[in-house]
């Protein structure tokens, strides 16, 4: 009886160091939560830059510089005074 406790009380205590969440786990965890709170402030950075951008478009309120921008960007608008100067790339 007392060799299953001792054998149970190894695997125990070796599950409590090398296991999944063990003692030696935790330093990797750490890196891992390091990692992730990096990635989270360059993705609310991101946000934040896009929720002003969005804002800037709301139809009550758009900012005419922003639909300007837009609609020479993505729709090839251009007003009839405007010049359009085409740059060669260099290479």
């Amino acid at each position: 009886m007392q060799g299953i406790a001792l054998v149970s009380l190894l695997v125990l205590t070796g599950l409590a160091l090398l296991g999944p969440s063990g003692l030696l786990a935790w330093g990797e965890q750490a890196s891992l939560l390091e990692q992730r709170k990096s990635q989270i402030a360059v993705l609310e950075a991101k946000r934040s830059e896009m929720k002003g951008r969005v804002d800037a478009l709301h139809p009550d309120r758009a900012d005419p510089d922003m639909v300007g921008e837009l609609l020479r960007k993505n729709m090839h608008v251009v007003h009839p005074d405007e010049i359009v100067l085409t740059l060669e790339p260099e290479g």
